[in-house]
């Protein structure tokens, strides 16, 4: 967004529609007056009720672990429309935490792995991109080494957009990120496993989804369905207090990964890990964290190995703490820093294919205005 945008939102809008809206904005203030006063008069009952259900503790109450080594994982995927082809590119970024004093470890670079390809024009290629660079963000995930790992978006995510993609790719079995879906999706599931099972004490991933409409919370503690649990608990949790924690409600429908587009000679073993997917689904436990004041509730998903263990849970909440101190972010700085740096990618990906229309130009043998046509950008789409 340039300058002149922030300064002037309203400057290319119809001044009708500006003043309608405008009026409009007067009675959604009134409704969510009300629902604030709502907040704030049955704040107490509301919390009473977590207390009597055991839902409130301190993070007091755990033993003191030394500060964990922390990194945060995120992706994102671009694609650049073009008159003659699509330019493709997802990728995933690791940013380390900040590093406790003692620590001397050293993490090898490379901590980013990135996809960029050539594609024709399909409608699909933007869900099996997105597929893709779910996957590169827990190959980096499981790899990492550091003791709290944080990923960012819902531990259920990355089964969904495999979902998707590969149930796509029975109409685009032509395109070339379907090709390489389909050559890594066993080792995206291998990775998927290992951050779902948390199985080895001296690691831990954690989920930071920013948004969610789940409420383990809110139907245990008795709150309107209206009230999704982050935003009641914001004003509800005392700074360094967290909920215990709650097995993540499962969907009304069995999860599900079609395997029907997976390579012959990966079929069996993948259907295996999806199994076993599917059950460490069902143990994800959920928990909502709120470390200093002036940070919202931090809804925390893991797994139940980790959950469940003291010291482990202890070094997660220690984790969150340490990575939360700066009022400017409102996530931990891991995964803060990682955010920023992978959400670039749409915004460089114009200036590569210049770079490639330049290359092009300097030995295609013909005329020159063809290669700038035909690589001419209509649009960038892109997700996270």
């Amino acid at each position: 967004m340039t300058s002149e945008a922030r300064d002037r939102p309203f400057a290319d809008l119809p001044a009708a529609l500006v003043q309608e809206v405008l009026d409009r904005t007067e009675g959604i203030s009134q409704a969510l007056l009300a629902d604030f006063e709502q907040n704030r008069v049955r704040r107490d009952e509301w919390r009473q009720r977590m207390t009597q259900a055991g839902l409130l503790r301190h993070e007091s109450d755990l033993s003191y672990v030394p500060i964990p080594t922390t990194c945060g994982v995120d992706g994102s995927y671009a694609i650049e429309r073009l008159l003659a082809a699509d330019l493709v590119a997802a990728a995933a970024v690791a940013v380390e935490g900040l590093t406790p004093p003692s620590e001397t470890r050293h993490w090898r670079e490379p901590r980013h792995d990135v996809f960029v390809e050539r594609e024709a024009h399909d409608p699909d290629t933007g869900t099996i991109a997105r597929a893709i660079m779910m996957g590169k963000e827990l190959t980096l995930a499981a790899r990492a080494p550091h003791e709290v790992v944080f990923i960012d978006g819902s531990l259920t995510t990355p089964l969904i957009y495999f979902n998707q993609a590969l149930n796509q790719l029975r109409e685009s079995q032509h395109l070339q990120v379907g090709t390489f879906l389909i050559g890594h999706v066993k080792g995206y599931l291998e990775a998927y496993r290992e951050v779902l099972a948390s199985s080895r004490s001296d690691r831990c991933w954690v989920a930071a989804p920013k948004y969610t409409t789940r409420r383990e919370v809110g139907e245990r503690a008795g709150w309107p369905e209206a009230y999704d649990d982050r935003g009641m608990l914001t004003t509800i949790l005392a700074p360094g207090e967290f909920t215990q924690p709650l097995a993540l409600q499962q969907p009304a429908q069995p999860w599900h990964l079609n395997l029907g587009q997976v390579r012959d000679e990966d079929r069996e073993g993948s259907a295996g890990l999806a199994s076993e997917i599917y059950r460490l689904l069902g143990e994800i436990h959920v928990l909502h964290y709120r470390p200093y004041p002036w940070l919202p509730a931090l809804r925390l998903e893991t797994g139940r190995t980790v959950a469940q263990t003291a010291g482990r849970l202890a070094s997660v909440i220690h984790a969150v703490k340490h990575q939360c101190g700066a009022a400017s972010m409102m996530e931990p700085y891991p995964l803060y820093m990682a955010d920023r740096m992978v959400k670039h990618l749409w915004r460089a990906l114009p200036t590569f294919r210049q770079v490639t229309s330049q290359r092009i130009a300097e030995t295609y043998q013909g005329d020159i205005g063809e290669v700038y046509f035909s690589l001419h950008g209509y649009r960038t789409d892109s997700g996270a």
